[in-house]
């Protein structure tokens, strides 16, 4: 029955360059290439844990626009969807963080292909054909008017189409500002059915803060992200809501937990305490997991936990995406979470 459903995932494709050995940006001489995107980093993990899982995106036409696709494809995400035009792949610079380091970010997004995306240009009655789950993050919204706009296209077409709606708030405050994320994300959000964010999100996006938590003192209270969820059910109508709880000991060590709500009842993962060897993606790895959990059917307890172990693993690997299978994620909820070499 799993192989039978089907997710599309709508957003930006990327090229990201990494400096190698935790390098800093000014004295590193080389970059590490790789292919990214929030949409994208979810759909590989529901690829690996045996759904189908179709990518709509834009990439210039040339060979670079190629091997951005053929890096997705090679992990069985079905890319037939993604359009090729426009002058150029966006792109971003990380520098990864140790101890109390923090990682950065450097965007080289604007102007991108898919910037240039407007209404009208994807034929999304094709696309959602014989599908049945719709995710989108807003980072893609966030890009251009135009992408708003398209954005606000594919929803409603998912919606008309009878497929679920999941939407990652993803937050960055270097894509644009808080007012006008608040103004777009609140009027998208009367078509999700399914919300997902961080710590801080819904406070900068949605304006529903935990009160008294303060995200970078190393602990966070359940209690208050509980209280949380509860007042964006009765203010959006969600069927769920997930959070990750993200509690950052350093840039090398967090506390990990996830959250999740019907709307009458709050789901608690097991907390993970992690050694990251790359914490970019986690938050989409929590995504996929999720987003499995739900399409395969399993129950909100059983969703939360695997969601919540497989991004748990995805911290321990390098890039953006989640390399792990569906039977090592049960493994690490059946215990085995020591590391020990397996012979």
């Amino acid at each position: 029955m799993n192989a039978l459903k089907k997710a599309v995932f709508f957003g930006e494709l990327l090229m990201r360059l990494a400096t190698k050995r935790y390098e800093r940006f000014v004295q590193s001489r080389e970059f590490e290439v790789g292919y990214t995107g929030a949409e994208a980093n979810a759909a590989v993990s529901l690829a690996n844990f045996g759904l189908d899982a179709y990518v709509v995106s834009v990439v210039p036409d040339t060979e670079i626009g190629q091997a951005c696709i053929n890096y997705v494809r090679q992990f069985g995400v079905n890319t037939d969807y993604v359009l090729r035009r426009g002058p150029r792949l966006g792109t971003f610079y990380l520098e990864t963080g140790a101890s109390q380091r923090p990682s950065k970010v450097i965007y080289d997004r604007a102007g991108s292909s898919i910037t240039q995306l407007s209404p009208g240009q994807v034929n999304w009655v094709e696309v959602f054909a014989g599908k049945h789950w719709f995710h989108w993050s807003g980072t893609a919204p966030a890009l251009s008017d135009s992408m708003a706009a398209a954005t606000f296209e594919a929803c409603q077409a998912a919606r008309k189409h009878g497929l679920t709606v999941s939407c990652d708030l993803n937050y960055r405050r270097k894509l644009w500002p808080p007012e006008k994320a608040r103004r777009t994300m609140t009027e998208l959000m009367q078509y999700v059915d399914v919300l997902i964010g961080n710590e801080e999100d819904s406070a900068i996006v949605l304006g529903v803060e935990a009160k008294g938590v303060d995200v970078a003192a190393g602990s966070l209270d359940a209690e208050r992200y509980k209280e949380v969820a509860g007042e964006l059910h009765r203010r959006f109508g969600f069927k769920y809501v997930a959070t990750t709880l993200r509690e950052s000991i350093s840039a090398s060590e967090n506390g990990w937990s996830c959250l999740l709500s019907d709307g009458n009842q709050c789901y608690l993962s097991r907390k993970y305490r992690i050694w990251i060897v790359d914490r970019v993606g986690g938050g989409d790895s929590f995504s996929g997991g999720l987003i499995y959990g739900l399409l395969s059917g399993m129950s909100c307890q059983e969703t939360v936990e695997f969601a919540a172990a497989a991004s748990c693993l995805k911290h321990s690997i390098h890039g953006d995406f989640n390399h792990v299978s569906r039977a090592e994620v049960l493994a690490l909820l059946g215990g085995s979470g020591s590391g020990r070499i397996q012979r």
